[in-house]
């Protein structure tokens, strides 16, 4: 099934929106093989796509692939993960997100995307987000393998807005499909309050050998946030 964003003439992101099973809570983004100085893309096509994407507007095609379970991009598969959903949303308005000048070679998604920011965007810590920024977490998982929490940039997410309370909501995928998240830096270490709002998300999945202050929510995990468009 294919989904247009702004009518007939952007056919350019496609959702289908399949059955996925996958066992592991956060983004096991992995690692990429890079040969080139930059990483190869699918540039935009077609005259249609916008030249300066608004952050609402990056915001709506974000929202729009909240439920799907595989993403593709001008007719190409992209990863899914966590990365290659927030890469997907950027390439429907003409920004590569792993365009970046080189870096370690096998590095993962988030760390490509967080080099592409850091040349061409701006890093902040909050507290307060925008519709449109990235909002970028550490440990969600054990990336090196070594049994510690001490994995810097294993996932990334696109702000859809932010709530009275300073609750974030961002998009991403983590678990079975691309879904709304919550995170509250104002209380990031509580998961819900007294009447049942969710003010942080479980972004880590909970081991047996997790030491009492192993961080599993999502205002535990963030790392910061970032603007790649200014509007």
């Amino acid at each position: 099934m294919a989904v247009s964003t702004y009518g007939e003439s952007m056919r350019f992101l496609f959702i289908t929106v399949t059955i996925a099973i996958v066992t592991l809570v956060g983004c096991v983004t992995q690692p990429i093989e890079r040969s080139h100085t930059s990483i190869p893309t699918e540039r935009p096509c077609c005259p249609s796509v916008e030249r300066a994407p608004s952050r609402n507007a990056i915001v709506r095609t974000a929202a729009q692939l909240v439920g799907a379970t595989t993403i593709e991009s001008n007719g190409r598969h992209i990863a899914y993960d966590c990365a290659g959903v927030t890469r997907a949303v950027f390439l429907k308005h003409g920004i590569d997100l792993y365009d970046a000048e080189p870096i370690a070679p096998h590095a993962n998604g988030v760390r490509i995307i967080h080099a592409h920011i850091r040349q061409q965007g701006r890093f902040h810590r909050g507290p307060d987000a925008h519709p449109g920024d990235l909002v970028f977490f550490n440990n969600t998982w054990d990336y090196n393998g070594d049994g510690k929490v001490n994995d810097s940039l294993t996932h990334v997410g696109i702000v859809e807005r932010q709530e009275p309370d300073g609750t974030v909501v961002f998009i991403s995928r983590v678990a079975h499909a691309v879904e709304r998240y919550h995170m509250n830096l104002r209380q990031p270490h509580v998961h819900k309050t007294a009447d049942g709002r969710i003010l942080n998300d479980y972004l880590r999945r909970k081991h047996v050998r997790d030491s009492d202050n192993t961080p599993h929510l999502t205002g535990q995990l963030f790392a910061q946030f970032a603007s790649r468009v200014r509007h």
